[in-house]
């Protein structure tokens, strides 16, 4: 184990400085277990692609990216049991090699499983909900060292209160995924669908394809880009989005519109579901996002109305939007996944690392959206109150009490879960 003094290290984004005294690097299971019981608080640290402070702590950081990496299927299960550190890239690229798939991933895949998990991470699809959902076991180091494996024979309600857990129950060192057999995709991709379209046919476009994504600026070109990702095994899309106004895209696009190098392939070619599903290359290995994200999740109802209300907010978003994308999250069950007990609506907003201005346009965003009861990516920037959080999350209170059950003292408490839990 190694044990590096943190000096000025901040997330992907760059937009949190952490303030741990320490960060830790347990090479096992065992290791892990004695730093857990000899260390009174430490928060563990997943690939730092969140954009608040839900990693931070000013104590003392825990990361599993020098455990082994390991990958073991069970195909009469149909499960894979993977270390926690890896990332959906490593994971996605090992299953398959063997023949299996996810049956969904982010749009970034150089996440780390855990973390992604942790924070109800998604990516989009009427009938594909969070990654967390595909979790059916997982290992964690409680506060006392134990060690303990955690399923859906452990007791009401334990898997789906560990799904999204924030870090607040322990160190998971282990996940047992939910896995299908390969499958192959295609991306096509249109530019400009105008609004009345957008409205009139929401509902229809988002589930003509196994996974859908619209980008917009909220400004008047409407949808300037929509993403449609058909399996192959299934019936192609019925929409004719041309019909409906909008332009195929003759090359590569970026949802940014920046330089489309980074992006997985589109131009309707297929390809296995590991280089299709996510929006960006696994070969491409990003050194710092300098962005700022914001997401909500709303009732899938709510979409359209939602839509036309941010529409007003276009000049502020102008010069501070890199993009923003509308996707759909089928329900969940995890406790604390943001489209939980609901089919819902993902409005993500990338920004521009400026955060005195991202924090004045989510005050705005939040406004807006508040008739639509959002609920707050967990891993992103929100304006959202402790008290608010409750109301989103039906089950928070009983999450909070979880935790302090299974953590009396506050081991692995930090200032975000302080402030969320209570």
């Amino acid at each position: 184990m190694t044990d590096v003094i943190a000096e000025q290290r901040t997330n992907w984004a760059g937009n949190v400085t952490y303030r741990a005294s320490a960060l830790l690097r347990p090479t096992s299971v065992g290791e892990v277990q004695d730093l857990v019981t000899s260390t009174p608080r430490l928060t563990a640290l997943g690939s730092t692609h969140s954009f608040n402070e839900v990693a931070d702590t000013d104590a003392v950081q825990l990361t599993l990216t020098e455990m082994p990496p390991s990958l073991e299927i069970d195909t009469a299960r149909q499960t894979v049991r993977v270390a926690a550190g890896m990332t959906h890239a490593q994971v996605a690229a090992g299953l398959e090699a063997r023949g299996w798939a996810l049956g969904n991933l982010a749009s970034l895949p150089h996440i780390s499983t855990a973390g992604a998990v942790a924070t109800g991470t998604h990516g989009s699809g009427v009938r594909n909900p969070s990654l967390a959902q595909a979790v059916v076991g997982l290992d964690v180091v409680r506060a006392s060292g134990e060690l303990e494996h955690v399923s859906a024979s452990s007791g009401a309600g334990s898997l789906d209160a560990h799904r999204v857990a924030l870090g607040a129950l322990g160190v998971v060192t282990a996940l047992e995924l939910a896995i299908e057999p390969t499958f192959e995709v295609a991306t096509t991709v249109h530019l400009d669908l105008p609004w009345d379209a957008v409205e009139e046919h929401f509902d229809a476009v988002m589930a003509d394809a196994y996974s859908v994504s619209m980008f917009t600026a909220f400004d008047d070109r409407g949808a300037r880009q929509v993403w449609t990702k058909h399996r192959v095994d299934e019936p192609a899309p019925v929409f004719d989005l041309v019909e409906l106004g909008a332009r195929r895209a003759t090359e590569a696009v970026h949802p940014g519109e920046n330089d489309a190098a980074s992006v997985t392939e589109q131009g309707g070619v297929p390809g296995p579901w590991s280089e299709r599903l996510p929006h960006f290359r696994s070969t491409f290995s990003p050194s710092t996002g300098a962005e700022i994200q914001a997401e909500y999740l709303i009732p899938a109802a709510f979409a359209v109305p939602a839509l036309r209300a941010l529409r007003p907010l276009a000049d502020l978003f102008a010069p501070l939007l890199i993009a923003a994308e509308v996707r759909t999250v089928a329900a969940d069950t995890a406790w604390l996944a943001p489209s939980t007990g609901r089919q819902s609506v993902g409005l993500h907003f990338t920004f521009r690392r400026d955060a005195s201005a991202v924090a004045a346009a989510v005050l705005r965003i939040e406004e807006v959206l508040a008739p639509f009861d959002p609920r707050p990516h967990w891993g992103k920037v929100s304006a959202a109150s402790p008290a608010r959080l409750h109301e989103a999350y039906p089950q928070l209170a009983a999450f909070a009490e979880l935790a302090r059950s299974l953590d009396p003292e506050g081991r692995f408490r930090n200032g975000f879960l302080e402030r969320t839990l209570g």
